[in-house]
């Protein structure tokens, strides 16, 4: 039997939970799983680099390549390294310190890309490096830019509407985002990245930032067409709360941009916490909107804390994606 094939959706830590509670299915499903990441990142070590050196930024393409690392000891000390961040240098006196706040992982992969000329292969071979169980592939070869229009987001003036740029000051931005677009426009997918979504099994969207990690993926035209097109079933995993550039939106309402900026997308099942969904009637009909059926699971972490478990999100996806094998 071939195995499953399983193309998760989003950046930073939202795709991280999800790829790692896919590691978690691998022990009772064969799974082939591609992750598509979001290169629109213009903050910290990742914006530094992108501004002094151009290039895609590393920062969420390193921490999936992280979540699917092997588990032999050599891989799991090579993947703490790609995590490991400079401090400032003791001994700089107060100059500027080049280090100081990058990631290794984030050099490596710009290195790697130099050096072969394709950030694909770049990510192919890191991939090879920490053993990872599965790839990793940027949902385009050229960097983008993320805007917003934001209504309040200076708060002396609550109903006046700016245009936000950036994807780190739309994450954190206080107002309320009432449209989002990519600069370019039109960016070219991956042809990469098209090709699995067109082989997938699965596609997997959220959980993670709504606006920067999860949306911009239908905003890339070709990326779009092939998830619409691709005969795979569909899965949402939606977050346990609200994060700053969703105050105000609902889960149900989290359903509605996904139609919103794709109004061809249809789902099959959402996944929501059984405590974080609130009134499940309301979530309910907002994933029967998208032709999808709604599975309620116990995927937070016990701590009271809004992360996902992803031992517990794994256990929650594998009666999902094992179904129909």
């Amino acid at each position: 039997m071939n195995p499953t094939r399983v193309v998760a959706f989003g950046g930073g830590h939202g795709l991280s939970a999800s790829l790692r509670a896919l590691r978690h299915c691998v022990p009772e499903l064969d799974l082939d799983i591609t992750a598509v990441v979001t290169v629109g990142d213009d903050g910290g070590s990742s914006g530094r680099l992108r501004a002094e050196r151009g290039g895609l930024p590393p920062g969420d393409l390193r921490q999936a390549l992280v979540a699917l690392a092997g588990d032999h000891p050599a891989t799991r000390r090579s993947a703490a390294l790609f995590q490991h961040r400079f401090a400032a240098a003791a001994a700089s006196g107060g100059a500027a310190d080049s280090l100081a706040g990058h990631a290794v992982g984030n050099l490596l992969l710009h290195g790697l890309t130099e050096l072969l000329g394709d950030p694909v292969v770049a990510l192919d071979h890191a991939g090879a490096m920490l053993g990872a169980v599965g790839r990793v592939l940027p949902m385009s070869r050229q960097p983008v830019g993320i805007e917003a229009r934001v209504r309040g987001a200076d708060p002396d003036r609550p109903d006046e509407v700016r245009t936000v740029r950036g994807q780190h000051q739309v994450a954190v931005t206080s107002g309320t985002v009432e449209s989002l677009r990519l600069t370019p426009a039109a960016p070219a997918a991956c042809a990469e990245a098209v090709t699995a979504v067109r082989a997938a099994d699965w596609l997997i969207f959220g959980p993670g930032s709504w606006y920067t990690s999860v949306l911009p993926h239908l905003l890339v035209p070709g990326l779009a067409d092939a998830i619409v097109s691709s005969p795979a079933r569909r899965l949402v995993t939606l977050n346990l709360v609200a994060e700053k550039e969703t105050l105000g939106l609902s889960l149900p309402d989290h359903l509605d941009t996904l139609r919103r900026y794709l109004p061809e997308l249809k789902v099959d099942m959402v996944l929501a916490d059984s405590k974080a969904v609130g009134d499940p009637v309301a979530v309910e009909r907002a994933a029967e909107s998208l032709d999808a059926r709604l599975v309620l699971a116990p995927v937070a972490v016990t701590d009271g804390t809004p992360r996902h478990d992803p031992a517990a999100l794994g256990a929650a996806l594998v009666p999902v994606l094992g179904a129909d094998r």
